[in-house]
């Protein structure tokens, strides 16, 4: 548990761009992680037109 509280507090230090990298690194579509937990997908927000 120590490790992953020093891993956030790594993170929290980064700027917003190098954090998008890294996500779009594993995840370039942004799919919804929680689906593999067994979660319900969030709704996706409404286009407005």
């Amino acid at each position: 548990m120590e490790e992953v509280i020093a891993r956030e507090k790594q993170l929290k230090n980064w700027c917003r761009a190098w954090k998008i990298e890294l996500i779009e690194a594993d995840n370039p579509t942004w799919r919804d992680l929680a689906e593999n937990w067994g979660f319900d997908p969030l709704p996706q927000p409404s286009s407005r037109a």
